[in-house]
């Protein structure tokens, strides 16, 4: 395993079309470093070049202690597990999983010792005579992952490796991929656009929208302080929720007037209470996960009055999707005592666990704020 490090990489394409603008990141020998962002992001590119599979327009890419801008594909050290497994159907598992080593000239009993190996690693033992076809999805995400890692690569990347399967085997080859990873101590860059595939598999996650990195960090990090309204709104489901206006002191108290009539009573720390006040008079957006708002219970003075629009109970928790004067607002609650659409209520909200944002730049104000 290895190390990968971007140095200010950029791509642009002939047209113009800027796929990555200044990528500048380092990842961790042994780590799980997942890609996340919506498609067209530049995620993929990013991988594609880690792979060799695209040109490098500038910067530096290195892998391990050697820079690999003009390095083959097949002189990187590196395996990739493609989004369609790219498994040969009329080969074995086991000739799956030989073949890159027979292309590559090793010898016969070498060939056969990692084959064994991995499929003792993988589980995939009783399945070495079998054809793909005869596979379950899970089982030949197994085998791609083999195939590549019979070569003992420095990197092994993963570009969307379960987007083709249903929700259900999503969630187990999910654990199974996270669980090879902690048995392997592999070194991995995963592709996603599913944030909660994110977030359940990277020891860090790259945040990336229109060819930028928008944040990097440990998932829980990212959830509860958020860069900017984009990572706030991209990681979560359902997503924060943003209410928008004017930044208001009265009685010394800081208020975020929403609509007319309506305010939103903050309960900042006190240093974020001292950035906040500099930026009094001024517009600003307010963040509230749907997990910290709820129904409000007797006589919350702070509560904001909804419109309740719909109700969508998923099984053990439900959503509420609210309309609050021209806002909507989904709220996170117990599924049992649920209103129904058309009532009218009250709607509570923690304000210690509320988000700040500049209205223009839609960057984070914390502590550490200008």
């Amino acid at each position: 395993m290895a190390k990968v490090r971007f140095e200010h990489v950029r791509k642009v394409y002939e047209n113009g079309y800027v796929g990555v603008a200044d990528a500048d990141f380092e990842v961790g020998h042994g780590e799980m470093l997942v890609l996340v962002g919506p498609s067209g992001c530049g995620k993929s590119t990013l991988l594609r070049m880690v792979a060799g599979l695209e040109t490098i327009t500038s910067g530096t890419l290195s892998i391990g202690d050697r820079v690999v801008n003009e390095v083959s594909p097949r002189e990187r050290d590196i395996a990739m597990v493609f989004q369609n497994y790219a498994l040969y159907p009329h080969m074995s598992v086991a000739e799956n999983l030989a073949f890159g080593l027979r292309l590559r000239g090793t010898p016969k009993g070498e060939r056969e010792r990692r084959v064994a190996e991995a499929a003792a690693m993988l589980d995939l033992g009783r399945l070495l005579p079998l054809k793909p076809a005869q596979l379950s999805g899970g089982q030949r995400q197994r085998v791609a992952l083999g195939r590549a890692l019979v070569r003992q690569p420095a990197v092994v990347l993963r570009d969307e490796p379960r987007s083709n399967l249903d929700a259900q085997l999503r969630l187990s080859t999910r654990v199974e991929i996270a669980k090879l990873h902690r048995a392997l101590g592999a070194t991995m860059i995963y592709v996603t656009h599913d944030q909660i595939e994110a977030m359940t598999l990277g020891q860090r996650i790259v945040v990336m929208r229109d060819g930028r990195v928008q944040q990097i960090d440990a998932p829980m990090r990212l959830y509860e302080r958020p860069a900017n309204t984009f990572v706030a709104t991209f990681l979560g489901s359902p997503k924060m929720n943003l209410l928008q206006g004017p930044l208001l002191e009265r009685d010394g108290a800081l208020r975020v007037r929403v609509a007319d009539g309506i305010e939103l009573a903050l309960a900042p720390s006190p240093a974020l209470q001292a950035k906040l006040r500099a930026r009094v008079g001024r517009e600003i957006i307010a963040g509230l996960r749907p997990e910290h708002l709820h129904v409000a219970r007797g006589g919350d003075a702070a509560a904001l009055p909804a419109r309740v629009e719909a109700v969508e109970p998923v099984g053990n928790e439900a959503f509420l999707n609210l309309r609050c004067g021209g806002c909507d607002l989904v709220v996170r609650l117990p599924p049992h005592g649920l209103p129904a659409a058309g009532d009218e209520l009250r709607l509570g909200y923690d304000a210690a666990h509320m988000h700040f944002f500049e209205r223009d730049s839609e960057l984070r104000i914390d502590e550490d704020a200008a």
